[in-house]
Protein backbone atom coordinates (compact mmCIF):
# COMPACT_ATOMS: atom_id res chain seq x y z
CA UNK A 1 0.00 0.00 0.00
CA UNK A 2 1.18 3.51 -0.80
CA UNK A 3 0.41 6.48 1.41
CA UNK A 4 0.24 10.04 0.12
CA UNK A 5 0.10 13.01 2.45
CA UNK A 6 -1.41 16.41 1.64
CA UNK A 7 -0.97 19.85 3.12
CA UNK A 8 -4.49 21.11 2.39
CA UNK A 9 -7.96 19.83 1.63
CA UNK A 10 -8.04 21.17 -1.95
CA UNK A 11 -5.00 19.11 -2.96
CA UNK A 12 -6.45 16.10 -1.16
CA UNK A 13 -9.80 16.52 -2.97
CA UNK A 14 -8.07 16.88 -6.34
CA UNK A 15 -6.02 13.72 -5.76
CA UNK A 16 -9.24 11.75 -5.19
CA UNK A 17 -10.68 12.68 -8.60
CA UNK A 18 -10.91 9.82 -11.07
CA UNK A 19 -10.38 7.19 -8.36
CA UNK A 20 -12.64 4.61 -6.70
CA UNK A 21 -12.72 5.62 -3.03
CA UNK A 22 -14.57 4.06 -0.11
CA UNK A 23 -17.49 6.45 -0.33
CA UNK A 24 -17.74 5.91 -4.08
CA UNK A 25 -17.55 2.10 -4.22
CA UNK A 26 -21.35 1.76 -3.80
CA UNK A 27 -21.81 3.92 -6.91
CA UNK A 28 -19.48 1.73 -8.99
CA UNK A 29 -20.30 -1.89 -8.22
CA UNK A 30 -23.26 -3.25 -10.17
CA UNK A 31 -25.41 -6.08 -8.98
CA UNK A 32 -25.56 -9.11 -11.27
CA UNK A 33 -27.03 -8.03 -14.60
CA UNK A 34 -27.59 -4.45 -13.47
CA UNK A 35 -26.91 -1.33 -15.47
CA UNK A 36 -23.85 0.83 -14.88
CA UNK A 37 -24.15 3.10 -11.87
CA UNK A 38 -23.47 6.83 -11.94
CA UNK A 39 -20.09 6.48 -10.24
CA UNK A 40 -18.78 4.75 -13.35
CA UNK A 41 -19.63 7.81 -15.45
CA UNK A 42 -18.39 10.23 -12.76
CA UNK A 43 -14.92 8.70 -12.82
CA UNK A 44 -14.72 8.93 -16.62
CA UNK A 45 -16.00 12.53 -16.50
CA UNK A 46 -13.39 13.46 -13.88
CA UNK A 47 -10.72 12.13 -16.20
CA UNK A 48 -11.89 13.77 -19.45
CA UNK A 49 -14.03 16.85 -18.60
CA UNK A 50 -13.04 20.35 -17.63
CA UNK A 51 -13.84 20.61 -13.90
CA UNK A 52 -17.24 22.07 -13.01
CA UNK A 53 -17.51 25.46 -11.35
CA UNK A 54 -20.01 26.39 -8.64
CA UNK A 55 -22.67 27.79 -10.98
CA UNK A 56 -26.25 26.97 -10.03
CA UNK A 57 -27.50 24.02 -12.11
CA UNK A 58 -30.71 25.77 -13.24
CA UNK A 59 -28.86 28.99 -14.13
CA UNK A 60 -26.28 27.00 -16.07
CA UNK A 61 -28.97 25.14 -18.00
CA UNK A 62 -30.77 28.33 -18.96
CA UNK A 63 -27.51 30.04 -19.94
CA UNK A 64 -26.36 27.17 -22.18
CA UNK A 65 -29.75 26.36 -23.73
CA UNK A 66 -29.42 28.86 -26.58
CA UNK A 67 -25.96 27.53 -27.50
CA UNK A 68 -27.32 23.99 -27.58
CA UNK A 69 -30.16 25.01 -29.88
CA UNK A 70 -27.69 26.84 -32.14
CA UNK A 71 -25.63 23.64 -32.35
CA UNK A 72 -28.75 21.62 -33.13
CA UNK A 73 -29.68 24.06 -35.91
CA UNK A 74 -26.16 23.96 -37.34
CA UNK A 75 -25.98 20.14 -37.33
CA UNK A 76 -29.50 19.47 -38.61
CA UNK A 77 -30.05 22.55 -40.82
CA UNK A 78 -33.44 22.95 -39.11
CA UNK A 79 -34.67 26.39 -37.99
CA UNK A 80 -35.93 26.22 -34.41
CA UNK A 81 -38.54 28.60 -33.04
CA UNK A 82 -37.34 29.64 -29.56
CA UNK A 83 -40.36 31.76 -28.58
CA UNK A 84 -41.32 31.53 -24.92
CA UNK A 85 -44.54 29.49 -25.15
CA UNK A 86 -46.62 26.93 -23.30
CA UNK A 87 -48.44 24.24 -25.25
CA UNK A 88 -51.72 22.97 -23.76
CA UNK A 89 -53.95 20.11 -24.89
CA UNK A 90 -57.01 21.20 -26.86
CA UNK A 91 -59.32 19.13 -24.64
CA UNK A 92 -57.65 19.90 -21.29
CA UNK A 93 -55.57 23.03 -20.76
CA UNK A 94 -54.24 21.68 -17.45
CA UNK A 95 -52.10 19.26 -19.48
CA UNK A 96 -49.20 21.37 -20.72
CA UNK A 97 -45.53 21.54 -21.71
CA UNK A 98 -43.09 24.41 -22.24
CA UNK A 99 -40.93 23.45 -25.22
CA UNK A 100 -37.37 24.75 -25.34
CA UNK A 101 -37.84 25.00 -29.09
CA UNK A 102 -40.09 23.74 -31.86
CA UNK A 103 -40.18 23.35 -35.63
CA UNK A 104 -43.80 23.80 -36.58
CA UNK A 105 -46.21 21.45 -34.80
CA UNK A 106 -44.54 18.19 -35.80
CA UNK A 107 -41.06 18.57 -34.23
CA UNK A 108 -39.84 19.86 -30.87
CA UNK A 109 -36.51 20.36 -29.11
CA UNK A 110 -35.74 19.78 -25.44
CA UNK A 111 -32.30 20.72 -24.06
CA UNK A 112 -30.50 19.32 -21.04
CA UNK A 113 -27.18 20.69 -19.76
CA UNK A 114 -26.45 18.05 -17.16
CA UNK A 115 -23.49 17.22 -14.98
CA UNK A 116 -20.62 15.81 -17.01
CA UNK A 117 -21.28 12.33 -15.57
CA UNK A 118 -24.97 12.38 -16.56
CA UNK A 119 -24.07 13.81 -19.98
CA UNK A 120 -21.57 11.00 -20.47
CA UNK A 121 -24.07 8.37 -19.30
CA UNK A 122 -26.63 9.48 -21.91
CA UNK A 123 -23.91 9.67 -24.59
CA UNK A 124 -22.53 6.18 -23.93
CA UNK A 125 -25.86 4.42 -23.39
CA UNK A 126 -27.70 6.33 -26.15
CA UNK A 127 -30.68 6.31 -23.79
CA UNK A 128 -32.71 9.05 -22.22
CA UNK A 129 -31.97 9.22 -18.48
CA UNK A 130 -34.93 7.71 -16.64
CA UNK A 131 -35.67 10.95 -14.78
CA UNK A 132 -36.57 12.61 -18.12
CA UNK A 133 -38.77 9.88 -19.61
CA UNK A 134 -42.03 11.44 -18.40
CA UNK A 135 -40.95 14.88 -19.60
CA UNK A 136 -40.33 13.46 -23.08
CA UNK A 137 -43.70 11.69 -23.04
CA UNK A 138 -45.46 14.91 -22.04
CA UNK A 139 -44.49 16.52 -25.35
CA UNK A 140 -46.43 13.82 -27.21
CA UNK A 141 -49.27 13.81 -24.65
CA UNK A 142 -49.84 17.54 -25.12
CA UNK A 143 -49.26 17.82 -28.87
CA UNK A 144 -51.17 15.19 -30.86
CA UNK A 145 -49.44 16.41 -34.05
CA UNK A 146 -45.90 15.94 -32.72
CA UNK A 147 -43.97 13.28 -34.64
CA UNK A 148 -40.40 13.76 -33.34
CA UNK A 149 -38.80 15.12 -30.18
CA UNK A 150 -35.10 15.95 -30.36
CA UNK A 151 -33.71 15.57 -26.85
CA UNK A 152 -30.43 17.53 -26.90
CA UNK A 153 -27.54 17.22 -24.47
CA UNK A 154 -24.93 19.96 -24.18
CA UNK A 155 -21.92 20.17 -21.88
CA UNK A 156 -19.08 22.37 -23.16
CA UNK A 157 -16.77 20.85 -20.52
CA UNK A 158 -16.81 17.51 -22.35
CA UNK A 159 -14.83 16.44 -25.45
CA UNK A 160 -18.12 15.30 -27.07
CA UNK A 161 -19.99 18.39 -25.93
CA UNK A 162 -23.20 18.06 -27.98
CA UNK A 163 -25.44 15.24 -29.17
CA UNK A 164 -29.14 14.51 -29.38
CA UNK A 165 -31.48 11.56 -29.18
CA UNK A 166 -34.44 11.34 -31.55
CA UNK A 167 -37.66 10.19 -29.93
CA UNK A 168 -40.38 9.20 -32.39
CA UNK A 169 -44.08 9.06 -31.56
CA UNK A 170 -44.28 5.56 -33.02
CA UNK A 171 -41.78 4.34 -30.39
CA UNK A 172 -43.67 5.77 -27.40
CA UNK A 173 -47.29 5.72 -28.64
CA UNK A 174 -48.55 3.11 -26.15
CA UNK A 175 -47.04 4.92 -23.18
CA UNK A 176 -48.44 8.24 -24.42
CA UNK A 177 -51.98 6.82 -24.38
CA UNK A 178 -51.45 5.22 -20.97
CA UNK A 179 -49.96 8.35 -19.38
CA UNK A 180 -52.62 10.64 -20.87
CA UNK A 181 -55.33 8.57 -19.18
CA UNK A 182 -53.40 8.55 -15.90
CA UNK A 183 -52.91 12.30 -16.10
CA UNK A 184 -56.61 12.90 -16.74
CA UNK A 185 -57.56 10.73 -13.75
CA UNK A 186 -55.12 12.52 -11.44
CA UNK A 187 -56.33 15.93 -12.59
CA UNK A 188 -59.95 14.88 -12.01
CA UNK A 189 -59.06 13.77 -8.48
CA UNK A 190 -57.26 17.08 -7.86
CA UNK A 191 -60.32 18.97 -9.13
CA UNK A 192 -62.59 17.03 -6.74
CA UNK A 193 -60.35 17.71 -3.75
CA UNK A 194 -60.09 21.38 -4.73
CA UNK A 195 -63.90 21.56 -4.93
CA UNK A 196 -64.31 19.96 -1.49
CA UNK A 197 -61.74 22.28 0.10
CA UNK A 198 -63.15 25.48 -1.43
CA UNK A 199 -66.85 24.51 -1.09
Amino acid sequence: MKTYQFKDKDDWMEARLGKVTGTRLKDIIEKRGGARKIGFYEIIAERVAVPADNENVMDRGKRLEEFAIERFEKETKKKVNKDLVIWCRDDNEDIAISPDGFIGKKEAVEVKCLSSARHLEAYLTKKLPSEYEEQALQYFIVNDDLKTLYFCFFDPRMPMDFFYLEIKRADVAEKVVEYLELEKRVLEEIKQIQKELTF
